[in-house]
C-alpha cells in the first residue's frame, strides 16, 4: 500500500508538470467555470426567486458542483490519451502499480478543479455570493466539493478505459450526467416541482453534494422539506461518494491493467 502511494505521488507530480507545460488546459479549466458563474448569476439572478435568500447565494453551490463534474470528461479523455501516446507502454516496463497511474491522473485533475473553484469563488463574490458560517465550515464545503471531484475523476477514468476512444470518452459523460445535473437542486428550488419529482431530486447524489455545500456555507436550500436528504445533506453526500468510489475504483484499476497488458 505504501508503495502504491509513493508511486501515485510521483505520477501526480508528473501530471501537474504536464499541466504547467500546457497552459491552454489551465486557461479553459479556469475561464469556462468563471463564465458559467457570471452568466447564471447575472442572467437568472433577477428572474428566479429563492425562499430564504437571494439567487446569487443559492446558485453558487450548483455552479461549483457543475465545475468539479467537468473532471469526468477531462479525466476520461486524459486516460485515453495516456493509452495512446505511449505513456502506458513506458510504465509497463517499470514495477509500477496500475492504481498508482490512475491516482496520478485523478489527483492531478482534482488539483485543476481546485483552481477552477478558486476562480469561480472570485466571480461569485463579485456578483453577490456570500457565506454566513465560520472559516472551518466554509473550507469544509470546498473540501466536500473536491472530494466529489476526485470521485468523479475516477468515474471519468473508468469511462475512458471502457471506451478507449477520445471522441466517445468526451461525449458519453455529457449524455450520462446531463439528466443527473438538471434533475437536482443545483439550479432551481424544488418547491415548485411535483411531489414525486421533488423526491427524486432530493435523493439525487448531486443534490446531496450541492445541499451539503449550501448547509456548510449558510446559503439558502432548495426546499424546506423534512426528508432525510434535505436534513442531512453532508452525511448523505459522503455515503453516496463512498459507495460510488468503492464500485468504480476497483473496476477502473482492473480495466487499466487489461488495457496496459494489450
Amino acid at each position: 500500500m505504501t508503495g502504491v502511494l509513493v508511486e501515485g505521488t510521483v505520477c501526480v507530480e508528473r501530471h501537474l508538470r504536464h499541466l504547467i507545460r500546457m497552459p491552454g488546459k489551465l486557461v479553459s479549466a479556469i475561464l469556462l467555470p468563471m463564465v458559467f458563474a457570471l452568466l447564471f448569476g447575472v442572467l437568472f439572478g433577477s428572474v428566479i426567486d429563492v425562499p430564504g435568500g437571494g439567487y446569487h447565494e443559492f446558485i453558487m453551490a450548483g455552479i461549483f458542483t457543475q465545475g468539479v463534474m467537468s473532471a469526468v470528461p477531462n479525466t476520461a479523455v486524459g486516460t485515453v490519451e495516456d493509452l495512446r501516446n505511449g505513456l502506458t507502454d513506458r510504465f509497463r516496463s517499470l514495477p509500477m502499480s496500475g492504481a498508482a497511474v490512475l491516482i496520478g491522473r485523478t489527483v492531478g485533475d482534482t488539483a485543476l478543479r481546485a483552481l477552477s473553484c478558486l476562480a469561480m469563488a472570485m466571480v461569485g463574490l463579485l456578483i453577490g455570493w456570500r457565506t454566513h458560517t465560520g472559516v472551518l465550515s466554509v473550507l469544509a464545503g470546498f473540501g466536500l466539493l473536491l472530494l466529489f471531484g476526485f470521485v468523479m475523476a475516477w468515474v471519468g477514468a473508468l469511462i475512458g478505459l471502457s471506451t478507449g476512444n477520445a471522441e466517445t470518452a468526451s461525449g458519453v459523460p455529457s449524455v450520462l450526467l446531463m439528466p443527473v445535473m438538471f434533475l437536482s437542486s443545483a439550479f432551481i428550488p424544488l418547491t415548485g416541482l411535483p411531489h414525486w419529482l421533488a423526491v427524486a431530486a432530493e435523493w439525487n447524489p448531486l443534490s446531496a453534494v450541492v445541499g451539503g455545500c449550501r448547509d456548510l456555507w449558510g446559503n439558502p436550500q432548495a426546499t424546506a422539506s423534512g426528508s432525510f436528504p434535505v436534513q442531512h445533506p453532508v452525511l448523505l453526500s459522503l455515503l453516496w461518494m463512498a459507495v460510488l468510489f468503492a464500485l468504480v475504483a476497483p473496476l477502473a484499476v482492473r480495466k487499466y491493467r487489461t488495457a496496459a497488458a494489450r
